[in-house]
């Protein structure tokens, strides 16, 4: 666990599940269904018991962000980074990785993440290119397409 500003960085419980759902709410217009999708239910629970799921929260022990991630060896994937609406731009996503980074990934290494391609119409609206370059990530090869079938890009950044 660690704080940074007034954000609680901290693994994920149980009792954190609804709060991945609200965060998921926020995000389905980019992503499709996932409030109801009993795949993204089971990736949820699977990453809390494998203690690969972290959570911020605020000072009033709201959840506003989520994030699910893998490691293995040098490498870290993110799976999945949401973070809530009325807190985004305010560092809660940075704290996240930071946290991640921190905890997870011996160096060397890299962490690295698939998100919308550049031509995809959500590359734009959802800031991902520009949030993950900020954050020293730089664009690798393409991955494969998403399940809307628009492009995907890998953003990866060295851990030294």
């Amino acid at each position: 666990m660690s704080q940074i500003g007034r954000v609680i960085v901290r693994l994920a419980r149980e009792q954190d599940f609804p709060g991945f759902l609200g965060l998921a709410a926020e995000v389905e217009h980019y992503f499709g269904p996932m409030v109801d999708d009993p795949g993204f239910h089971s990736a949820v629970d699977k990453h809390i018991r494998r203690s690969t799921a972290l959570v911020a929260v605020s000072s009033g022990s709201d959840l506003i962000g989520g994030l699910l991630f893998g490691t293995n060896a040098s490498m870290c994937h993110i799976h999945w980074l949401v973070v809530s609406e009325k807190e985004r731009g305010r560092g809660v996503g940075r704290a996240l990785i930071t946290d991640a980074t921190r905890t997870f990934v011996q160096g060397p290494g890299s962490i690295e993440v698939v998100t919308f391609g550049a031509d995809h119409p959500n590359a734009a609206a959802s800031g991902a290119h520009t949030f993950y370059e900020r954050l020293g990530f730089v664009p690798a090869e393409a991955a494969d397409p998403g399940t809307d079938g628009g492009s995907r890009q890998i953003y990866r950044r060295a851990v030294t």
